[in-house]
């Protein structure tokens, strides 16, 4: 008995030499992977926890391991490299706040108003998704004309009886320019005093600034359209008959969309959260063309910081721990929109197959997947 069980599992089956050839054409691609990914991850995080200043190989003799040093200096010790890394995740999570649920109830507007029975309606698709393949740097400079003291934007503020701000010059916060209409300008005790990251708590509080506010419509033009099609396609996947079906029980639009539509494109919303918030925090080409950071360091962003502090000033081990840090921050917020985006009725893979019935019973049934 024994012997034939171990010669079953020794044998390879019908189609058990077949193994042996999809890994024979899977070899290229490993290799490619392991060579310009796995490899290049794992040299960068070695360069984060060394002072390799970017000169010789960051393998040689220039390069010393220094351990944490690089994350505290970011983290935990006082001074410009925490100051700067805190104006930068204070930057970008407001515009990771502001733009992502924008861009996304944007996209998911503009799918349901293009699935309907239109006339034009290629058109308009084709319309909507046009600023999502152009290109970045082309964007970015037309919104600086656009945005400019004395542009489009300020010449039609002007015709409506208001004068606008200098937009991409102007480093106030938006929280605080809303606060100081009400007599508001500055805080003092804790909020004043308490600080995280080498900011304080009343700077935290005071939102994307105004130059900041540029680079978050223009990132809501330009994105909303690709988000579009993929609502779109998810929509088109829902069967007409569900929605037929609400319509003769009498339920409303408002009713068929909230209890039919937002549930079944669940999968969709996960995905263009999940894109939005990559995407959201390692905006990067459009500092670099229109401010670096600038003014004042207020639309600085941790991926820009990274870029300027190893190959401008060189310090290549902290812009290593910037990238890792930031990679953990979009890690972490992935599995939590993929926390708040389950489906609650989902059954859990390990007991897709419990038993419900009494074991030893003959009419025991299974839970499979399509039960």
């Amino acid at each position: 008995m024994a012997t034939r069980v171990w010669r079953r599992f020794r044998e390879p089956g019908i189609r058990g030499h077949e193994a042996g050839a999809g890994w024979l054409f899977l070899l290229p691609v490993i290799v490619i992977l392991g060579l310009f990914l796995v490899l290049p991850i794992a040299m960068a995080a070695w360069v984060s926890f060394s002072d390799w200043n970017g000169n010789g190989s960051p393998l040689g003799a220039h390069a010393h391991w220094v351990g944490l040093a690089n994350y505290r200096d970011l983290l935990t010790t006082p001074g410009l490299d925490q100051n700067n890394f805190g104006e930068a995740l204070r930057n970008n999570f407001y515009y990771v706040l502001l733009v992502v649920p924008v861009q996304t109830a944007v996209a998911l507007f503009l799918a349901v108003l293009v699935n309907k029975r239109l006339k034009f309606v290629g058109f308009f698709r084709t319309a909507f998704y046009f600023p999502s393949v152009t290109s970045s740097v082309a964007i970015t400079i037309l919104f600086l004309f656009l945005f400019s003291p004395s542009g489009a934007i300020n010449k039609l503020l002007s015709y409506l009886g208001a004068s606008g701000p200098s937009w991409i010059y102007d480093p106030r916060g938006l929280f605080h320019v809303i606060l100081g209409q009400f007599g508001v300008n500055q805080s003092g005790g804790h909020l004043a005093n308490g600080v995280f990251l080498g900011v304080s708590y009343w700077d935290w509080l005071a939102g994307p600034s105004i130059a900041m506010c540029v680079f978050i419509i223009m990132a809501v033009f330009t994105t909303s359209g690709t988000f579009m099609l993929l609502f779109l396609a998810g929509l088109q996947g829902i069967d007409e008959s569900v929605n037929e079906a609400a319509a003769l029980d009498g339920a409303s639009e408002w009713n068929k969309f909230r209890h039919i539509t937002v549930p079944m494109i669940r999968p969709t919303i996960f995905t263009v959260v999940t894109l939005g918030l990559i995407g959201t925090w390692q905006v990067f080409d459009q500092i670099y063309v229109g401010t670096k950071g600038s003014p004042l360091n207020t639309t600085l962003t941790p991926a820009y910081l990274s870029f300027d502090t190893s190959f401008n000033n060189n310090n290549w081990g902290a812009g290593a721990a910037i990238a890792f840090i930031l990679f953990a921050i979009i890690v972490f917020l992935t599995l939590l929109t993929r926390l708040a985006t389950r489906n609650p009725d989902r059954v859990p893979r390990r007991r897709r197959f419990a038993l419900t019935g009494p074991i030893g019973d003959e009419q025991v049934s299974r839970i499979g997947v399509g039960s």
